[in-house]
C-alpha cells in the first residue's frame, strides 16, 4: 500500500441467532446484550487471525476494554439471525478501536465502537501491541472511513 492513501478493509462478518434469554419484556434484544455480540465478533476475529484468543493469553498479553459506543436504530427479536461486521479503524502503539454494524434482513440495528488495549496478563499494565498481533489483524485494518 502506498503511504498516504486510505485504506477500506473488508469487514470480519459473523452471524448469530437472538435466543429468548437475550429479549427484555417488550420482546426486543435487552441493550446491554449487543455488547455481547460486539464481543462475540471479536472473539471469532481472533480465532480467525491469531489462532484464538488462548494463544494470545498465553503470550502474556491480554485485552481490557477503555471505552465503548452504541447507536440503537431499531430492535432486534427472538430468532433473528443477527450479522455483525466488524472493522478495525486503529491499530495503535497499545490501543485497537473497532466499529461495528449489526443488521438483521438488511435492517441496520446497531453501530457502535469499542477501544480495547493491550496489557500484560499478569500485571494488567499497558504493553505495545506485538508484531505477530499486528500482522494477524492487518486484513481487518481499515485507515479510510
Amino acid at each position: 500500500m502506498e503511504e498516504g492513501l486510505d485504506r477500506l478493509a473488508r469487514p470480519f462478518i459473523h452471524r448469530l441467532r437472538v435466543r429468548y434469554a437475550e429479549c427484555d419484556m417488550q420482546g426486543v434484544v435487552f441493550n446491554s446484550h449487543y455488547l455481547v455480540y460486539f464481543d462475540a465478533a471479536l472473539t471469532e476475529l481472533w480465532r480467525e487471525a491469531l489462532g484464538g484468543y488462548r494463544l494470545m493469553l498465553d503470550q502474556d498479553i491480554d485485552l481490557v476494554v477503555a471505552e465503548a459506543h452504541l447507536r440503537y436504530k431499531s430492535a432486534a427479536r427472538f430468532e433473528d439471525e443477527l450479522t455483525v461486521e466488524m472493522t478495525i479503524t486503529h491499530l495503535g502503539e497499545t490501543s485497537i478501536v473497532s466499529e461495528y454494524s449489526i443488521g438483521c434482513d438488511g435492517t441496520p440495528l446497531v453501530d457502535g465502537m469499542t477501544r480495547h488495549v493491550t496489557v500484560s496478563r499478569d500485571t494488567l499494565k499497558k504493553t505495545p501491541i506485538p508484531g505477530w498481533m499486528r500482522s494477524g489483524l492487518e486484513p481487518w485494518v481499515s485507515s479510510g472511513r
